[in-house]
């Protein structure tokens, strides 16, 4: 990528540099002291709307089908592809905290316009396909739920753009709090399935420990690929780099320390809940379908309809479509904020945020019209399938910038990666790259 000229400073001045997401930026207090208890619940809430991405209705399908082919098999993976997460929305805080530049902010700042407008572009486009997902996934809830048809499910999801402005208007803390609460429920819903499943805990914990398997055989390297894949979610480094930044810490090296400290343990713990939805999802597939030789059942749908007859339970069909309507309406929250961050951090550009969002639902609710309208549900199925394709072709174009700004010195002086997480960072970028070049190809051959 072109870069600035060497001699160039590090960052340009800070003198007129707006802060991330305007007002909410330092807007939530932070005790000086007190008991750590009280640091650590200020600091909880970034995390949790991250880990929104990493449950999305884009990830649902491929647990399924994970779980349905190889029993509890991929739940290795699902731990992979967390710790991975860990790690690059660690370095994502870092960059905030220690900068006070988000993601998008810090290419304007290094790169050229040409390339600057380039990552924007294929950031708008990963936003507009994660969009498509949270389209579908709660079209899908909507029509399971209320019996609604998916094309005038889709339509609906665009009235969640006064829900978005009304929560924004309330405050971050308002924002957070509506967002850890439907987690809550998703736990709570997959907590009550798993128990009813009560599959059985030897061959879980077996689960978690990587077998030769998944990469001698074919089927189960590509589920894999495809878990790892849809799992780290472009848009979420840059949300996370500046929804860190709404805390009041100090804005010294010691301060920022301390800010660090606390936001890795808030996304930490918070990513350690998304593993758990991510794994129940893949683990009621085994506990239900595996188990009963139903190794078919790959789409959201099929789940659904055979959970209640094969569990003989029929509040678990009800408990899953519950929980997927809450991920749906959860990504929203995460995708708009996401998208006023790339646009005002990539463009200076501002528009009202209920503008912004009607445009980026208007943009992928069009696609999920006209596919249901021509090709059925299949058709809406295998654009879910697209979606996800799409993330990964711009997940390179945000971990590497992120990677090469955390690295750097000059830029992040005192909270600079340590040389081993930076060699960790680089390993796991390339890992992803890598599997999404094989999915992407593997995809395009069909």
């Amino acid at each position: 990528m072109q870069r600035r000229p060497e001699n160039a400073p590090a960052w340009p001045s800070s003198a007129g540099h707006t802060p991330s997401l305007g007002e909410m930026n330092a807007s939530v207090a932070v005790p000086s002291g007190g008991h750590w208890w009280f640091r650590l619940l200020a600091f909880l809430g970034p995390g949790y709307m991250i880990s929104v991405g990493y449950m999305d209705p884009g990830n649902w399908a491929t647990d399924i089908a994970g779980g349905a082919q190889f029993g509890y098999l991929l739940l290795s993976v699902i731990l992979l592809s967390n710790l991975m997460a860990i790690v690059l929305q660690g370095l994502s805080a870092r960059l905030g905290i220690a900068t006070g530049r988000d993601l998008a902010q810090a290419c304007r700042d290094h790169y050229s316009k040409p390339v600057n407008l380039g990552l924007w572009l294929l950031c708008e486009i990963a936003i507009i396909a994660c969009d498509l997902a949270e389209v579908i996934g709660t079209a899908i809830a909507l029509k399971l739920l209320f019996g609604i048809p998916l094309l005038a499910g889709a339509i609906i999801t665009a009235v969640d753009v006064v829900l978005v402005l009304l929560l924004m208007n309330r405050g971050f803390r308002a924002l957070e709090a509506f967002v850890i609460a439907l987690l809550l429920v998703i736990f709570g819903c997959f907590a009550i399935q798993i128990f009813i499943a009560a599959p059985p805990l030897q061959a879980v914990l077996a689960g978690f420990i990587p077998h030769a398997q998944v990469v001698t055989d074919p089927k189960a390297l590509y589920l894999a690929i495809g878990i790892i894949g849809a799992t780290v979610m472009p848009h979420n480094l840059y949300l996370h780099s500046s929804i860190v930044q709404t805390r009041a810490y100090p804005r010294t090296d010691a301060g920022r320390r301390s800010a660090l400290h606390w936001a890795v343990t808030d996304s930490t713990i918070a990513l350690m809940l998304a593993l758990f939805i991510n794994a129940s999802i893949l683990i009621l597939a085994a506990a239900v379908f595996h188990a009963h030789g139903r190794t078919d059942v790959q789409e959201i749908e099929q789940a659904y309809e055979l959970l209640a007859p094969m569990l003989g339970v029929g509040l678990a069909s009800t408990l899953f479509a519950v929980a997927l309507l809450a991920s749906g309406i959860n990504s929203t929250v995460t995708a708009t904020l996401a998208g006023q961050i790339v646009m005002e951090g990539f463009l200076r550009l501002r528009i009202a945020p209920w503008a912004r969002r009607l445009i980026t639902r208007g943009i992928a609710i069009v696609p999920v019209v006209v596919v249901t309208a021509i090709y059925g549900e299949q058709g809406t199925a295998r654009l879910l399938v697209l979606s996800q394709v799409l993330l990964s072709m711009q997940l390179p174009f945000a971990v590497v910038p992120l990677v090469r700004f955390v690295s750097d010195k000059a830029k992040m002086g005192a909270l600079v990666a340590p040389r081993w997480l930076i060699a960790l960072s680089w390993l796991i970028g390339g890992l992803i790259i890598v599997l999404n070049v094989k999915l992407l190809v593997d995809v395009w051959r069909g």
